[in-house]
């Protein structure tokens, strides 16, 4: 009985750590590093204890401006304004080897795994939102570059961010960066629209029979395209549910160095791309995949934020990727859905979409108990008044 103690206890142990730790962390890590370990900081240069800058509003402030080669490691930043949509409202923007475009141009809050202009706790390998409840936004992908590295914060705010604390911590090295694959992340929205024959938001057979056809691709929503070699690391989806039926029928569909029917990869659901099963409304949260914020409302009424980072096998593409999401199954409901991707891949001389203005990334409204109880009215007319309960 010890020794099968004894047994579990090594084999618990194993799993453990290859959730903390990378694959071949342990045979990595003792080596001898050639490297010069270099930091970049907000830290008060006159001593005192102010150790953060203002960024005010309408602004652009380059927080670091690196030449030479390297790979930037991680990333902590925090802030304070008496904007309540900051994180929303500022973007951070990342230019590799002096190119003539930024590889990176994301609402910070988003980049950093926090829709909605909101701040809770995530849990993940390449990003993670830290206590006081969420606050402290940090990244850990590797941002390599061989010509120089700039990292910018723009506050497209209407106040100023009063307070602005930030790390970059990075590896100067002395040897040419062995690879051209550059960091990239991809900001996107839409508020869907049911594509279905009837035009109807049916569900789950709910209003009648569920449509089987095969859904156009231009009304899928658009995770990622792009052109280049590379290989797709994961993704942020913020979906806005303004229905409490269940949001995730909808499959993923991604092509791989071609755009012909049928995709070289295609999922079963939404819930299951980010790995986990039968339409969940519980926080969870895995190194690789995980739901942080989830609905508080009815149903799947509202806000639910899921990750699914490809860390144990990043997707490879040569020419091309194309990565779609179908809203509801064959399209069929109406989302407002917000997605961040991030993957390495070739610079290239296209520049990747610019950010819409922050007017367009304004939340939607919510939809609360209020509306709920006019739309009980609505179906108690169409019924005739009367005795109605709902359910009819």
């Amino acid at each position: 009985m010890i020794v099968m103690r004894i047994f579990l206890f090594i084999i618990l142990f194993i799993n453990l750590g290859t959730k903390l730790f990378p694959q071949g962390f342990e045979n990595e890590i003792w080596k001898e590093k050639t490297y010069n370990s270099r930091r970049i900081t907000s830290t008060d240069k006159s001593g005192g204890n102010n150790d953060f800058i203002i960024i005010p509003k309408g602004k652009t402030i380059t927080i670091a401006d690196i030449n030479g080669n390297g790979i930037i490691k991680h990333i902590w930043m925090t802030l304070a304004s008496k904007d309540p949509m900051a994180r929303k409202n500022a973007v951070i923007r990342m230019t590799w080897d002096k190119h003539a475009y930024p590889s990176v141009e994301v609402p910070l809050g988003e980049f950093f795994g926090q829709g909605w202009g909101e701040e809770y706790i995530l849990n993940s390998a390449p990003l993670v939102a830290a206590p006081k409840k969420g606050k402290s936004m940090n990244s850990y992908f590797p941002m390599p570059f061989s010509k120089g590295a700039k990292i910018e914060i723009e506050n497209q705010s209407s106040e100023d961010i009063s307070s602005f604390y930030f790390y970059i911590d990075y590896e100067e090295w002395t040897k040419p960066i062995p690879s051209d694959l550059r960091f990239f992340a991809f900001w996107n929205r839409s508020i869907t629209k049911p594509n279905t024959k009837s035009g109807r938001e049916n569900e789950w057979s709910l209003l009648g029979e569920t449509e089987t056809t095969i859904p156009k691709k231009e009304n899928h929503y658009t995770v990622l395209e792009t052109e280049g070699k590379g290989h797709f690391l994961g993704l942020n989806l913020y979906v806005d549910s303004p229905s409490p039926i269940w949001y995730g029928e909808g499959d993923d569909l991604i092509w791989i160095d071609g755009k012909e029917w049928p995709p070289q990869m295609k999922g079963t659901g939404t819930e299951d791309v980010f790995n986990t099963a039968w339409s969940p409304k519980e926080v969870f949260m895995h190194p690789y995949f995980g739901y942080p914020r989830v609905s508080d409302s009815v149903g799947w009424l509202g806000r639910t934020h899921l990750y699914r980072f490809w860390m144990e096998s990043p997707i490879r593409f040569e020419k091309n990727f194309l990565f779609l999401l179908e809203h509801g199954h064959a399209n069929s409901l109406t989302l407002d859905l917000v997605s961040v991707a991030y993957w390495y891949q070739s610079l290239n001389h296209k520049p990747l979409r610019k950010l819409p203005n922050k007017e367009f990334r304004v939340n939607q409204p919510e939809i609360n108990f209020r509306h709920i109880h006019k739309w009980k009215d609505s179906f108690r007319s169409e019924k005739g008044n009367g005795e109605i309960w709902g359910h009819e």
